[in-house]
């Protein structure tokens, strides 16, 4: 990996999460990490701060490098891809992290055998905590994954998916599960707070009950349901608080924003691709 180039095209959230792992574990020397933002000021600002080449040129970037990782949003993917389509060779490997978008969907763009690894990793990654689900597209091999997976890896764990189909509902649960955890621990906080404590101690109790019930469950590969009732003593408090949650419908309400959200996605990947397929404007 160490002789690789990579070039993340779209330095955001996530790409700047991802260069500043890959820095972080010595993946790749600095020089061999580049990165483009859409405006030059900011290509300045990430430049100074991460000590690597930042350039708003896509096509300079994406003719150079090894490896390239698109971090833009779905909604910016044709121009990136129409951008870049003439100067990406199979000789390059293509990591996409946009969501609801299909590998399919970039090969046909981009119009030749490239290797296209699809990824979605979360919010967490920022912190080195993220969960990343990846899977191989139609000209991808063995080795492309072991790339994605050590790239990835630097930020937090990753999962190989086997059916792409299945991204969809990774990005529901994975890819938006960090906002369902602060949904609840803002609703845990609140409990506390009627109870009597201070907010900022509520937060901190609620954040990290999560974190820890989290890093059990991931530590132990215990069902949850056989660590929860490790925490239900007979006749204690938290059977009483369980019956609440189940009063008021906690589980079904979250396993609906699962399907919700994969409904979500599948249409999004639908809606992309039927205008790939027809070259509806932005693709054309």
């Amino acid at each position: 990996m160490r002789d690789k180039g990579i070039a993340i095209l779209g330095l955001g959230t996530i790409g700047m999460a991802l260069a500043a792992g890959i820095l972080r574990a010595s993946l790749v020397p600095k020089e061999r990490l580049a990165g483009t933002t859409a405006h030059p000021e900011t290509a300045r600002e990430v430049q100074e701060r991460l000590g690597i080449t930042v350039t708003t040129d896509n096509r300079a970037l994406a003719r150079e490098a090894d490896l390239l990782i698109l971090a833009v949003k779905p909604k910016t993917v044709p121009k990136v891809l129409l951008e870049t389509r003439d100067v990406v060779s199979p000789r390059q490997v293509l990591i996409s992290v946009a969501a609801a978008t299909p590998t399919s969907l970039i090969e046909e763009v981009l119009d030749r055998p490239i290797p296209v690894v699809r990824a979605m990793p979360n919010i967490p990654s920022q912190i080195g905590q993220g969960m990343t689900g990846i899977c191989a597209g139609r000209y991808a091999k063995a080795e492309h994954l072991e790339l994605a997976k050590a790239i990835f890896g630097t930020v937090g764990r990753v999962a190989l998916i086997e059916e792409e189909e299945l991204m969809d509902a990774v990005t529901a649960l994975s890819g938006s599960g960090p906002a369902y955890a602060c949904l609840i621990i803002e609703a845990l906080s609140e409990g506390g707070v009627k109870m009597g404590l201070p907010r900022k101690l509520a937060t901190e109790l609620a954040a990290q009950a999560l974190l820890g019930g989290a890093a059990l469950v991931l530590a132990s590969g215990e069902h949850p349901a056989l660590l929860k009732d490790e925490v239900t003593t007979p006749a204690g408090v938290t059977i009483d608080g369980l019956m609440a949650l189940e009063a008021g419908g906690l589980r079904v309400a979250l396993i609906k924003a699962v399907m919700a959200a994969t409904a979500r996605g599948k249409a999004l990947g639908r809606v992309l691709s039927s205008r790939a397929m027809s070259r509806e404007p932005p693709w054309t």
